[in-house]
């Protein structure tokens, strides 16, 4: 592949996928905005914020999450991944060099980062964090962690990590308001039992204030649900996008061989099931291998490198 496709590759450009994302974070919003209401209620009467303002300072400061000195601190943690060690960096830092040198661009851009986990993953998250998973880094040889690294760089230039991050950032107050009514649920329904048990009345009240309570909960778990759900049906055209930017990137054979190693640990699936709708955010290593073999045997100009972008 030539320099300048390999140049075109590394452009940024919105894709298709990156605009059917903001689907999800459009369902949540009103959601989130019921939540931050509870939360701004009581504040308002000591600092006199009005709503909108408590609002907007809530969506402004999402820009924390792209902010890279912050992100490696605060996106790090809430995904409870770490640094390398001196012993994973010495492998997983010469792939990433090779992906960087091979495009041209400055290694320091983008930070790597390792989750401790026993399955072989990689994702990007933030405005530029590559997460790669402690299994991955002690299975892959050098060459395929570079197509796994291009693939999630991929995620970056097609702007696929920008909504995901705004949805995490409005799921905050939501999952704590979802969490203080199953907290309060759970005290209302041991109160009842501990000190109105003798009274039919107190106790029928309890349990009525305990099923409110849960309902309550419920209602905002399950809009997180529903998100997830849109979200992952989303995110699996993303994965083909990346897919193919990492071919035009010159990693489509390490890439392919990489998957073809999960494709021999990764359980069959029905991509109709219930579970795949709602928690399988990737498609099947078999379909991205034979979809990625695909692209590797199409002329990458660019006109088919921007197929399915804006």
């Amino acid at each position: 592949m030539s320099r300048s496709s390999r140049r075109r590759a590394f452009d940024r450009s919105v894709e298709r996928s990156t605009i059917a994302s903001l689907v999800p974070v459009l369902a949540l919003v009103p959601v989130w905005l019921v939540a931050l209401a509870v939360f701004w209620f009581p504040i308002h009467f000591v600092w006199h914020i009005p709503f909108w303002m408590f609002a907007l300072l809530h969506l402004v400061l999402v820009v924390l999450m792209f902010w890279r000195p912050l992100q490696t601190v605060l996106v790090m943690r809430l995904l409870g991944a770490r640094g390398a060690t001196s012993e994973e960096a010495h492998l997983l830092e010469p792939a990433w060099r090779s992906v960087a040198q091979q495009l041209r661009i400055n290694p320091r851009r983008y930070s790597l980062a390792v989750l401790e986990s026993d399955e072989l993953n990689a994702f990007a998250c933030g405005g530029s964090l590559l997460v790669v998973t402690s299994y991955a880094i002690d299975a892959l040889p050098r060459d395929e962690m570079t197509g796994v690294l291009a693939h999630e760089l991929a995620h970056h230039l097609g702007f696929h990590t920008a909504a995901l991050t705004v949805r995490q950032w409005l799921s905050i107050p939501i999952y704590l308001l979802a969490g203080i009514g199953f907290f309060l649920q759970n005290v209302a329904t041991a109160a009842t039992r501990s000190y109105v048990s003798h009274s039919s009345a107190l106790t029928a009240v309890g349990r009525l204030v305990s099923g409110i309570l849960s309902v309550v909960a419920w209602a905002f778990l399950s809009a997180l649900l529903v998100s997830n759900r849109i979200a992952n049906k989303v995110g699996r055209r993303s994965e083909f996008e990346a897919d193919r930017r990492a071919v035009a990137m010159g990693f489509g054979r390490e890439l392919s061989t990489a998957l073809r190693r999960v494709e021999a640990t990764e359980a069959p699936r029905d991509g109709n099931s219930l579970r795949d709708s709602l928690v399988v955010t990737h498609p099947s290593a078999r379909s991205r291998v034979m979809r990625i073999d695909a692209f590797r045997r199409q002329p990458l100009g660019h006109d088919r490198l921007r197929r399915g972008a804006i």
